[in-house]
């Protein structure tokens, strides 16, 4: 069982320029590719920012956006995964994880846990489902940003079966420690691999720090970032997460009938 290299696409998103994000994302793709990437994960709302003035407008461009997605994908031989507005058909838009597998969509993820605070349900409409996608490096499930404050999400894709969570996001400055702490203790709690890829630098009026990370089942965290663009890429041995969950058998210790 060979390791899957992962890559996290860490930028700083322009907001309301789609075409500037678009160009970045080809050419960082390629280049987490030429490092052996086979998974990639791009921030939340990475074509257009949150630019709600502009949500419904710039949520046109989409389809044709997963489109090229899907052409990169199976060009480079990649899984990508990162969240872009999309239609609802009335005055808001869902934020959307279109998971890209080697020429195939392999799922849809629409954001569930809407950040209140910045008015994100104002603008969003919330989605009702989770995703866990049979792609063709295994099960990978999806989360999105805030939905790392809500465990029960994580532990469902793990019991389902996923060995890696990918969370596209947008986290800002000064909950640095929030983020390090919450995407170690989904990759600890459920015994998988979490690839977390945060934008960074100034997005409209927010300040986002970066610190992308990939953390292995133990909590050990095998590459990250500081505040400046860049592609991380570390392996994911699956075998290791094999070998720590027959030695530490959490998931069979589970008493739910009592929760």
């Amino acid at each position: 069982m060979n390791p899957i290299h992962a890559a996290a696409i860490q930028f700083n998103v322009k907001q309301g320029d789609v075409d500037a994000n678009l160009a970045y994302v080809r050419g960082a793709l390629s280049r987490a590719a030429e490092r052996g990437a086979q998974l990639a994960v791009l921030p939340e709302m990475w074509s257009s920012g949150f630019s709600y003035r502009n949500l419904n407008e710039l949520a046109l461009r989409t389809q044709g956006i997963v489109d090229e997605l899907l052409e990169i994908s199976r060009s480079l031989k990649l899984v990508i995964c990162g969240s872009m507005p999309e239609p609802d058909g009335d005055a808001k838009v869902f934020n959307t994880v279109f998971l890209a597998d080697n020429g195939r969509l392999a799922g849809i993820y629409r954001k569930m846990h809407l950040f209140s605070l910045l008015g994100e349900d104002r603008a969003f409409a919330a989605g009702d489902s989770w995703l866990l996608a049979d792609t063709s490096l295994g099960k990978v499930g999806v989360i999105i940003c805030y939905d790392l404050r809500f465990p029960e999400l994580s532990r469902r894709l793990a019991l389902e079966g996923a060995r890696v969570i990918c969370v596209p996001a947008q986290w800002p400055k000064p909950r640095q420690e929030h983020w390090r702490t919450l995407v170690r203790a989904r990759a600890i709690e459920n015994q998988l691999f979490v690839v977390a890829c945060n934008a960074c630098g100034p997005i409209g009026k927010l300040d986002l720090f970066g610190m992308s990370m990939i953390v292995d089942p133990k909590g050990e965290v095998l590459a990250e970032a500081g505040e400046e663009e860049r592609e991380l890429v570390a392996p994911l041995d699956m075998r290791a997460m094999a070998d720590w969950r027959a030695q530490i058998p959490c998931f069979n210790d589970r008493r739910p009938e009592l929760y």
